[in-house]
């Protein structure tokens, strides 16, 4: 685990990374430093396939659903009885909100939440988040091949959710440079967002 902030705060903040890269990327670090603070304390894990990487150094695929799901709520029990928010980097904010509810979470925070796979947008991921009672900021940019949001639009998600839309931005909310914005202005507006949201 990877900690930021004070391990005394009345709030922790657990994030899973995405399928493809670990606790320690560049966006899970921007956005874990970005967050902590004297009122926040951020909390990183890594899944087992990921750490079965780092050990080998072969490349792996994700671990199946119920050891990502068990893997979190292992985690959830080690963070302890305080104010507790969970989410994560795509597939790792995906598995937090099957969980959320279960485990008594205040709030749930996706970063480019996986809604369909690439290319394949009559594959959607939602079936769950209809009925979602957390309250949830997902944080989504618009050109994400993940979710855009006229598709976006059209699923049936809980009153609950709420999402922030980062102008231009990819699934790693990065914009293209004819937009005029930059991945630092991106990310310190979802930043904010977030903080905004659960404190």
């Amino acid at each position: 685990m990877i900690h930021n902030g004070p391990a005394d705060s009345g709030t922790t903040l657990i994030l899973a990374h995405g399928a493809g890269a670990g606790m320690d990327s560049p966006a899970m670090e921007a956005f874990a430093v970005g967050l902590a603070g004297n009122d926040l304390r951020v909390v990183r894990f890594e899944f087992p396939y990921m750490q079965r990487r780092r050990k080998t150094g072969k490349n792996c695929a994700p671990d199946r659903l119920p050891v990502l799901m068990e893997s979190w709520r292992n985690t959830v029990a080690i963070a302890g009885n305080r104010r507790l928010i969970i989410g994560g980097k795509s597939m790792g904010g995906r598995i937090a909100s099957m969980l959320a509810d279960d485990v008594g979470a205040h709030r749930l925070v996706c970063l480019g939440y996986p809604f369909h796979p690439p290319g394949a947008p009559e594959n959607v991921r939602t079936s769950h988040l209809g009925g979602l009672k957390t309250p949830t900021l997902i944080v989504q940019g618009t050109r994400d091949p993940f979710g855009k949001p006229d598709e976006i639009s059209t699923y049936e998600l809980s009153p609950a959710i709420k999402i922030l839309w980062l102008e231009d931005g990819d699934h790693s909310f990065k914009p293209t440079k004819a937009s005029g914005r930059t991945l630092k202005q991106n990310v310190s507006e979802a930043i904010a967002a977030i903080r905004k949201f659960i404190l």
